[in-house]
């Protein structure tokens, strides 16, 4: 590729994956030209505001101390000061994880699935999502809790679902987990538990907010790129020959690249590759639409923490997220607000119902939780991504594997969560960027 490194890196897709890899590239003199398909940067890192003084983003961003240091940002970030969980079960509310481990029929299940690990009865490896929840964290708490909220999350059953769902979304030990959340009590932060993998947690590392919502960290990776970014310019082909990625074109017209930096969802690689079909096994893989719905209410504390996991069936939501509880100046003083995570599928009736609609029915289903909640209400503003999250499934697991160790075209690069297919968030994808991107310098020869 040395003969073409000073040809522009293409860069599609100017959210935080996007713009920290092409900062990077410019920091080391690398010509870059980043696509963007819409009018903004940002992508699902974008913030958004009404006139009535509430903030919203797509579901409750929680970004570290850390990563906001690191991108130059630390001074224009609030500390975030409490941050906590709880799940409703059975009309009745448990905190996660230590009401929900208090529990004697979770604690015995629990006991007896490590029981049988540790005398061998279960030696076999579980081969799917259900199998390996149920031998982690025993039957009960399985098929009661988790499984349920996997399961809506996904919207695949915990049977179809590859083992990898367990071992990706898994938090930290539960020793160090304790640690965290006694540091947590002792220093007044939300310690980050269970957020980076990448990284080390420790009770140095909290969670923090932007000033102006989590788009000002894309605003200030953005800065230097401007003559680089091209709005409105979604990119239709990646141009291979004999294996190497050696152009795209966008708006009709062709650029000749050094590499080309994707984060699209990779399942939309082979359709825009033109000279290769190493990739048409990515077409199967699949994400989960996400409607997020953002209540606005009278008052404050109406859930009993930050978030509210829902495992039954009869809501139409699985999460329930009052921001305002970690972050009060999301909202006015004296109102709030609820986010409601609903799964959905593109063009189904949760999908293509009105925004107040989508409201209405969040309301209603609210009632058991909090009575007074419709003469409370003040209206909703909903967010809608048909890429959300990766689904594992267990039918292409052998691919996303192959996936996760190459990408067999030379000079081509899938980062961030969706280009990766990985449950990673927002800390995780900025230092796999990085991580990428140094790589991609030596392969060019420039290091």
């Amino acid at each position: 590729m040395q003969h073409r490194s000073r040809m522009p890196v293409a860069v599609i897709g100017a959210g935080v994956a996007g713009l920290t890899a092409a900062a990077f590239l410019r920091r080391h003199n690398v010509p870059v030209v980043l696509y963007e398909a819409s009018k903004q940067i940002s992508g699902l890192a974008a913030s958004f505001y009404d006139d009535e003084g509430f903030s919203y983003d797509f579901g409750a961003h929680f970004v570290t101390n850390r990563l906001a240091a690191a991108i130059g940002i630390g001074d224009r970030c609030r500390d975030v000061h409490h941050y906590g969980e709880t799940v409703f079960l059975r009309g009745r509310k448990h905190s996660y994880p230590f009401g929900l481990a208090a529990l004697p029929r979770f604690a015995a299940s629990a006991l007896r699935s490590r029981a049988a690990t540790w005398v061998g009865v279960e030696g076999r490896k579980p081969t799917t999502a259900a199998e390996w929840f149920r031998a982690r964290y025993g039957a009960a708490l399985a098929d009661e809790v988790t499984l349920p909220l996997v399961e809506a999350w996904s919207g695949t059953t915990a049977s179809e679902l590859a083992p990898s769902v367990g071992e990706k979304l898994q938090a930290n030990a539960l020793g160090h987990a304790i640690f965290l959340k006694l540091a947590a009590r002792w220093t007044g932060r939300a310690v980050a538990n269970g957020y980076s993998h990448e990284m080390p947690e420790s009770p140095h590392v909290w969670h923090v907010y932007p000033q102006g919502g989590v788009s000002l960290l894309c605003r200030k990776l953005a800065e230097g790129l401007h003559d680089s970014i091209r709005l409105e310019s979604p990119v239709e082909q990646i141009l291979v020959d004999r294996g190497e990625a050696v152009a795209v074109r966008a708006n009709g017209v062709e650029q000749p690249v050094s590499a080309v930096v994707s984060t699209a969802p990779c399942s939309v690689l082979p359709k825009l590759l033109r000279g290769s079909n190493e990739l048409d096994y990515l077409a199967s893989f699949r994400y989960r639409p996400m409607i997020f719905v953002n209540l606005r209410f009278h008052g404050r504390g109406l859930l009993p923490d930050t978030v509210l996991w829902i495992p039954e069936g009869q809501f139409p939501f699985f999460r329930l997220t009052e921001a305002t509880l970690s972050m009060p100046w999301l909202a006015p003083p004296g109102k709030t607000l609820i986010t409601a995570d609903i799964g959905a599928v593109v063009g189904d009736t949760a999908w293509t119902s009105a925004d107040d609609q989508l409201g209405e029915l969040c309301v209603e289903h609210l009632l058991p939780l909090i009575p007074d909640a419709r003469s409370r209400y003040l209206g909703c503003h909903v967010l809608r991504t048909p890429f959300a999250y990766p689904v594992y499934h267990k039918g292409y697991e052998a691919d996303r594997i192959r996936f996760e160790s190459s990408i067999a075209i030379s000079g081509l690069y899938s980062i961030g969560r969706n280009g990766e297919f990985a449950h990673i968030l927002m800390e995780d994808v900025y230092w796999r960027t990085l991580k990428r991107m140094r790589q991609a310098l030596v392969t060019r020869g420039e290091q």
